[in-house]
């Protein structure tokens, strides 16, 4: 099922109402398979094709590694969703949560634009521009967990140190997906 401007509006909205600290945003996002693969559609293809160009560009076996832990990553936060809502006794909530975990990568975007104004804005009252960059990439690595973990509280509904868990086990094991496949590279 494509993602129909309503849709897309209704998602934007949860995105911005969850962003906000808003526990009804999770209520725009789908409880469905549909709305599930959906979700998970541009996350598959913005890889694949980044794969098939490297792979034009002489190098298949770079692309095959970088395509398939990249897809392992994205499938892995609805299985470990998944997982963490059976053994909480929450799977009812899951495809809601893991759709509205895949569809809030894209709040990376409106992040990058406001960190650039602010590291210009920093850098131009003299602060250095290293300094200025590791503080801004710091503040939005905090929020993204902050928002994830609300995400799942919110999605799940979950304790805090519940949802404190999720997020850390979640990101434990995409941090190794992510260095395994790099560090088979660097062996070679």
């Amino acid at each position: 099922m494509l993602l129909d401007l309503k849709g897309g509006a209704k998602i934007l909205r949860g995105l911005w109402l969850l962003a906000r600290g808003k526990a009804d945003g999770i209520a725009a996002f789908g409880n469905s398979v549909d709305a599930l693969t959906t979700s998970l559609a541009p996350l598959i293809a913005f890889p694949f094709v980044g794969a098939a160009l490297l792979a034009l560009d002489g190098q298949p076996e770079a692309a095959a590694l970088a395509f398939l832990s990249r897809l392992c990553v994205v499938l892995a936060i609805s299985a470990i969703t998944y997982e963490f809502a059976r053994l909480t006794g929450r799977e009812a909530h899951w495809l809601r949560t893991a759709t509205a975990l895949n569809w809030s990568f894209w709040i990376m975007v409106p992040l990058l634009l406001i960190a650039g104004f602010l590291g210009a804005l920093l850098v131009s009252c003299n602060m250095p521009e290293v300094t200025a960059e590791r503080l801004l990439i710091g503040l939005m690595a905090g929020y993204m967990l902050w928002y994830n973990w609300f995400t799942v509280r919110s999605g799940l509904q979950l304790g805090r140190w519940q949802a404190v868990a999720l997020v850390a086990i979640t990101n434990g094991i995409i941090a190794l997906l992510v260095l395994a496949p790099m560090a088979l590279n660097l062996t070679r």
